[in-house]
């Protein structure tokens, strides 16, 4: 319309002039100024709506929707952002990583961490390529590397102009296999080390004074294999404590039902309960209990805490074990199962630790019992992943119960209620 504007504008002004000093007749002059502006509606009235979107967003070719639909398409989570700052496009990896990312608003006010900050402000100052790295504590530690690409840009005028884009990388798993090999060496070298004294010594013992007696070549021989199991679980704790904290970050996706789960590890225990003359007695609903999670995980989990009930609280002679629909502290639906024994309890200053890995409240009582340390601080990580919680309460002489309180699933009946 501006071009039709200025086309009359012309023409009136012209025929004005003619009818002023030309002798041009007025009545003439107006029939010929309504034929020049039909003439000048005609083209915008038949304009193509696709020509006139290419001359609108021929100014900013970053706008146009080929930018939007290669930057949708990067795996990684990825910005693009103008010169100023304002996000432009972002992809559905990066709303799902920083969801405070909004367009046409500054990627400052979502970005705080000031590492971030730091390096998106010198890239836009220097128009050079910056690289960050940060901690992520939001919903779980995630280390993560930002690259600041300048993204040279040609304007209508000829000119060049800059955006940059923004491209998360997920190090998590290399920082967790870095943690995961240190932690490894440093609590295997402990740990190992006793039972690996014990077994030789007993086999100088059974080479040297004890090789003709076999009555102590049978004990000794107890000793060692009992030693040896002992190692065999220590080993198979921290790798599956290894593998759930290497995948901690990633949420499982798999809808469970928690009832069975819990069915087949208290089916399973029922020979260890028999053994150390302890009831087990179930409270679990009849419908089912859906959560997104890891069935093997889960199994693991129920399997520790109620093993533990049962090898530290078997002197009250009864372990419950019952689940219900709770609210958590900030008024989220939740899921609980809950382990209670009746033991002789635990002390308030040790509670605090008792996830901590290879803490033990009795440490001799622990090893005696074929404890290696590392139960609880195993299900504490699972919880984690699982985005639920665990909670300890115990009075001394009373027992002791642990809640294992997890999100409900989505499209689970009790979520939707």
């Amino acid at each position: 319309m501006r071009h039709s504007a200025l086309i009359l504008l012309v023409a009136g002004l012209a025929l004005a002039a003619l009818v002023v000093f030309g002798g041009l007749q007025p009545l003439g002059a107006a029939a010929a100024l309504a034929c020049i502006a039909g003439a000048a509606l005609v083209p915008w009235q038949v304009h193509d709506p696709d020509a006139s979107r290419e001359i609108e967003f021929g100014a900013n070719p970053v706008e146009t929707e080929v930018a939007h639909a290669l930057v949708a398409g990067m795996p990684d989570p990825n910005v693009l952002l103008d010169r100023a700052g304002r996000v432009i496009h972002l992809n559905g990896a990066a709303a799902q990583l920083v969801p405070a990312l909004r367009r046409n608003e500054l990627a400052q006010f979502a970005l705080r961490a000031p590492e971030i900050v730091t390096a998106l402000r010198e890239a836009i100052a220097t128009r050079e390529a910056r690289r960050a790295t940060y901690l992520n504590h939001v919903p779980v530690d995630r280390w993560m590397e930002l690259i600041i690409t300048p993204i040279p840009v040609p304007t209508a005028f000829g000119g060049t102009d800059y955006c940059m884009l923004l491209t998360f990388h997920d190090q998590t798993p290399l920082r967790r296999v870095e943690e995961m090999r240190a932690d490894f060496v440093a609590n295997a070298s402990h740990e190992l080390r006793t039972p690996l004294a014990a077994l030789s010594g007993f086999i100088d013992t059974l080479q040297g004074p004890a090789r003709e007696d076999a009555r102590a070549r049978e004990r000794f021989l107890g000793i060692m294999h009992a030693q040896a199991a002992r190692m065999a679980r220590l080993i198979d704790d921290l790798l599956s404590l290894s593998r759930v904290e290497l995948s901690v970050h990633v949420r499982p996706e798999t809808i469970v039902d928690l009832v069975p789960i819990v069915c087949e590890v208290v089916d399973g225990l029922e020979p260890l309960a028999a053994e150390r003359h302890v009831e087990i007695e179930t409270a679990l609903p009849e419908t089912p209990v859906l959560i997104c999670g890891d069935r093997e995980e889960l199994l693991r989990l129920f399997e520790n805490l109620i093993e533990n009930a049962l090898k530290y609280g078997a002197s009250g002679g009864r372990v419950t074990v019952s689940s219900m629909l709770d609210v958590s502290s900030e008024g989220n639906p939740e899921f609980r199962v809950v382990v209670r024994d009746f033991g002789p309890g635990i002390a308030p200053e040790h509670l605090p630790r008792l996830t901590e890995r290879f803490y033990r409240v009795d440490a001799g009582d622990s090893r005696a019992q074929g404890g290696t340390g590392l139960g609880l601080s195993l299900v504490k990580h699972i919880l984690n992943r699982h985005r639920g919680r665990l909670l300890i309460e115990s009075v001394p002489g009373q027992g002791a119960s642990f809640t294992a309180g997890f999100p409900p699933a989505r499209d689970a009946p009790e979520a939707r209620s």
